[in-house]
Parts: structure tokens; sequence; C-alpha cells
């Protein structure tokens, strides 16, 4: 039975726009039916007043790292990249304490919300007191962040990440990556936790830091404790040049393909970044049906380097988006340099269309990250589809870069035409979290991130 029925004029329905369609919510949250074709509104309906699209998966998350966006945008030395801006984020790492952790997160949040997000997956490394010891509850930092998602009402997957080393050459931790230890039952223990609590809106996983991180026991070692559980299972892989030398030097292997010969890949695993590969690897990983993650902001910031499109969306591999870094919390942003990184490198325009089938950039981009970001977030259903949680982004079409365009292009302004998000509401499990663009509680979270940071850089 439907607790509530919302009517727009358009919505992105099974991958197009439908005009007039009714959006009912059922008592949990999650959308009861969605019916296009329905005029006028129904008398007790609530309408929207633009168009309306899924709230988008955020599928990679470092929160603590918002509170260092545009804090490594100097370069004092002969070179930067980034091994030496990793250097630098370890400071914040070490400082930061559960109360802060919550305010950047809660800020950082509200961002993603007003960016079209709903859900964000929280690679979580961040463990332990700034000396290296466990908290007297182990799941303090990781309670950080759920509680600042039920602050600002934000869908989270929290994946407790397993790290062990420094590198394939150096078998423990540096005195800098003292705050993210973890053994395989220890990030078990935090997933089982947090998972059991039950608190609305949050599920967990687990992840591994790297193959430069973790040892081949401790990954065999952590995914026998998952077993056969349907749930997220997320790595880094191959995101830098230098990852991809070590491990060849290593193992004999590249990141990618020593995971595709030693682990039983399937669709719970996700390849976060999956920058430097060859075909075969892209093959491997296309018949395993593992999904990757691509995140374009930091990847450009960092000097990443570029994916290969074109490849991985002719393997048919899922790809879903990231905001890692959180130099920008806008998943439109995130598609418009998704695909303008490939104009670059390419001298070609539109890479991610399909001439013939789906000739829209930014459609073909969307649907791939709604549709993955289910997955990489442990949901079985995601978007405007009956049974999937009623979570919706409702577009202002007032905003300069959509004022006077017609409905068919709505999707390729928003990604290549507007300069800030166009939107005007977001609703997360049916309940209003965005209204004008503003997110209800910003103010107060707001004061409380400033203050933060004054803390944390004083």
């Amino acid at each position: 039975m439907s607790e509530h029925v919302f009517w727009a004029p358009q919505a992105w329905v099974n991958g197009r726009w439908e005009p007039d369609v009714c959006l009912e919510v059922d008592a949990r949250g999650h959308w009861a039916a969605i019916t296009p074709g329905i005029t006028p509104p129904p008398a007790h309906a609530t309408v929207l007043r633009g168009p309306v699209l899924p709230g988008m998966v955020n599928a990679h998350s470092h929160a603590f790292q918002r509170a260092f966006a545009g804090l490594a945008e100097r370069r004092e030395s002969a070179a930067d990249d980034f091994w030496s801006w990793r250097d630098r984020m370890y400071g914040v790492a070490l400082r930061i304490t559960p109360a802060q952790l919550r305010a950047v997160a809660a800020q950082l949040y509200v961002e993603l919300l007003q960016g079209g997000y709903t859900q964000v997956c929280e690679f979580h490394y961040l463990h332990h007191q700034e000396d290296g010891q466990p908290y007297a509850d182990e799941a303090t930092m990781a309670w950080a962040v759920a509680d600042a998602a039920r602050d600002a009402g934000m869908g989270l997957t929290v994946l407790p990440v397993l790290y062990e080393r420094a590198g394939f050459a150096q078998p423990a931790l540096r005195p800098d990556q003292r705050r993210f230890a973890g053994t395989p039952e220890f990030i078990a223990r935090l997933h089982r936790k947090v998972q059991a609590a039950g608190r609305p809106l949050v599920n967990a996983g687990v992840s591994i830091h790297s193959l430069r991180a973790a040892s081949a026991e401790s990954i065999a070692a952590l995914l026998a404790q998952v077993g056969d559980a349907d749930v997220p299972i997320h790595i880094h892989v191959a995101e830098q040049m230098q990852e991809v030398r070590d491990c060849v030097s290593a193992t004999g292997l590249r990141p990618i393909a020593w995971l595709a010969e030693h682990q039983t890949m399937d669709a719970r695993w996700q390849l976060v970044h999956a920058t430097h590969t060859e075909q075969a690897e892209i093959d491997a990983v296309a018949r395993s049906g593992a999904g990757i993650v691509i995140c374009p902001s930091t990847e450009g910031n960092l000097g990443d380097g570029f994916a290969d499109l074109p490849a991985w969306l002719s393997a048919g591999v899922p790809m879903a988006v990231g905001s890692d870094s959180h130099v920008s919390r806008q998943w439109a942003e995130e598609l418009r340099w998704l695909e303008y990184g490939q104009r670059l490198r390419l001298q070609q325009r539109n890479v991610a269309a399909l001439p013939g089938h789906q000739p829209s950039t930014a459609a073909r981009l969307l649907d791939q990250a709604i549709s993955s970001g289910a997955a990489a977030s442990g949901f079985k259903q995601w978007g405007l589809q009956t049974g999937a949680r009623a979570d919706m982004v409702v577009l202002d079409v007032s905003t300069p870069g959509l004022l006077g365009i017609p409905h068919t292009h709505t999707l390729d302004a928003l990604v290549f035409a507007c300069n800030h998000a166009a939107i005007d509401e977001v609703y997360v499990a049916g309940k209003r979290k965005v209204s004008g663009g503003l997110h209800h509680e910003q103010p107060v979270i707001a004061e409380k991130f400033k203050s933060t940071m004054l803390e944390l850089l004083g």
C-alpha cells in the first residue's frame, strides 16, 4: 500500500524519459509503483516541479579526506605526484578524532546529497586511535561515519579495509600508517558489527586496500571469513604505474592479472580505479562478472592517468563512479570528466556514446553508474523501479544550463552545459533532504565543519 504519491512531468525510467509519471512510496521507504502516462496528476499526489532522476550511488569515498580537499594544490619541491600527495594527506589522517571525523563526514554527505548522490560507499581504513592503539569499541571510527550519515540523511555502505603493510617489500606498516592496521579477523568483525547494528540506511561490505597493502594469505583469510555471503568486496587496483611495476616485480604479474589468476572474482567484486590495464586483463574481469569504480575528479587531481573507457564499455564490464578524495562532490562532474578525459586522450568526441543504441553520452554513462552502483553498494535493485529504495533527484530546469533545453536533451545539458548542480530537491527513502538546492541541516552542519577545520589546521 502506498504511503505517499509523487507526480513528475518527466522521469528517467528504464533508460529513457517517460512523461507524466506517478511514483508511489510504500511504508518501508521503497517504490511501491512507478507508472508513466498518468494525467492529470492525482489529487492526492505531491506535484514535483521538474524532471526526476534516480539518486546516484557514490561508489568510492574516503570521508576524512574532505578535510584535505584544496590543501594540496601547491608544489614546493622539484616533483609532485600521487605518492607525495599521499604523505601530506596522512597528516590529516593522524590527527582527526572521532568527533572531528563525524563533523567532516556530515559536511561531505550534505554536499554529496546536494550533488545528487543518495548512497555512499565508505572505503573505511581509519580504524584506530592517534597512537595506533584500538579504541575501547573497535568500531568507534565506523560509528563516526555512520552517525554523520544519519545527521545528513545519507544512505551509507561501510567497507572496513584490510591494510597490513606499506608495500610488497615492506611487511609492516609505516609509522604514519599506524591508524590503518587491521587483520582479516578484525575486518570481518567490523563488517559484522555494522551489519548487525541494523541502523536505518546503513549496510556493510568488506574491502582490501590494495595488493601492495595486503598479503595473498591475508586476502585469502578475509575472503574465507566472508564465504559466500552476498556482500560487496572492494579493492584499489592499478591506480598508479608505480604500483603496477612493483606488483610485476613482486609477483610476476600486473595487479588485475594477479587477481584474475589467484582470486575467484564474481559480481561482488569492485575494482576501484582500474586505470592501467591491458586488454587481456579487461577480458578477464568481464568473464568474472566483477565491476569497476572510476573516480575521474580524483584521478585527474592526483595525476593517475586515464582508464581505457572504450575497452571497458565494449567488454560489458559494470562501471560505477566515485568521488574518492572529494575534490568534487557532484556526480554530473564525474561523468563529464570521465568523458572529457577520453576526448583529450583520443582526440574524439562522444566517446562513450553507442550509435544506434544509445547516442547520448550522458545517458549511457548515467545508466552504467545507476545499475553498477547497486552492486557496488550491496543492493539488488536501484533506481526508479518497483522495490528499490525510494531515492530521487528533482532537477531545476530554471538553471541556466538547462534553460530552454528540450527535455530530450536534459541529460546532455546537465552533464555538459551546467556550471553547478542543477538540483532542486533530493529524496532518500521517500523523505526530502534537499529543497531549493540546499540541505535542510546545512547551516548547523556547516558550522560544526568550520570549527572542526580550525581545530585540525590550527
